[in-house]
């Protein structure tokens, strides 16, 4: 874990495997060979997988099974994810890299987005173990009050099992995602939290001023 709050300025020469291996456990030696050589390959592949893992999980909390059959689910949810899901991370890393000139901070969208496609790596992986559940338990995967537990001991326990997998990898996503903006900000990991956190603040303050105005009429 030290590799992810101390600082190198070395300069580094990683290949392919090394840049997909390493980012695990030193991500900020992976991220500063990223931002030093605008390093971008698969990043496209990366931001296409991370839209449809991003729509997949939507589909999971929309209830989207309730008015879809399995394969309407499947097919709506690849399509556009992978045509439009990249749109969010990109609007998030221009947030990103506005809020984050208030703190000092200089790296332009292109960068930011470059390090966020790298940072959902394992959540990418998480999505492996989404497949089995959609095929244990089909379309009620998908549903508000979807049966999803009551199928048999070894059903439950796979399931649980690669629910805390998805969440594991899901918080590692977060870690990786600001210890990128730490390297492309040149921030402290605090400051890169406050960076990471800042756009929703930005959205939803004035959104929910909004709101309040709106039902206070």
């Amino acid at each position: 874990m030290e590799d992810i709050i101390d600082h190198t300025d070395e300069k580094l020469t990683l290949t392919d495997k090394e840049v997909f291996t390493q980012i695990w456990f030193s991500p900020r030696k992976v991220f500063r060979y990223i931002v030093d050589t605008d390093y971008d390959k698969y990043f496209t592949v990366l931001l296409v997988l991370s839209g449809i893992v991003s729509a997949f999980d939507r589909a999971e909390r929309s209830d989207m099974g309730g008015s879809l059959p399995l394969m309407g689910v499947v097919i709506i949810t690849v399509l556009l994810g992978a045509l439009l899901g990249w749109i969010s991370y990109y609007l998030y890393a221009a947030l990103i890299s506005w809020t984050g000139k208030w703190l000092g901070g200089e790296a332009g969208t292109l960068s930011i987005l470059r390090i966020l496609a790298y940072a959902m790596l394992p959540s990418i992986v998480a999505f492996v173990f989404l497949i089995p559940q959609i095929a244990v338990h089909g379309i009620e995967l998908f549903k508000k009050e979807g049966h999803v537990a009551g199928g048999g001991w070894l059903s439950n326990v796979m399931m649980f099992s690669s629910l805390i997998i998805q969440t594991v990898l899901s918080i590692w996503t977060a870690v990786l995602a600001i210890v990128g903006i730490s390297v492309v900000q040149n921030f402290s990991m605090g400051k890169a939290i406050v960076n990471a956190i800042l756009p929703a603040l930005v959205i939803g303050i004035p959104l929910v001023l909004f709101i309040f105005i709106v039902m206070s009429v």
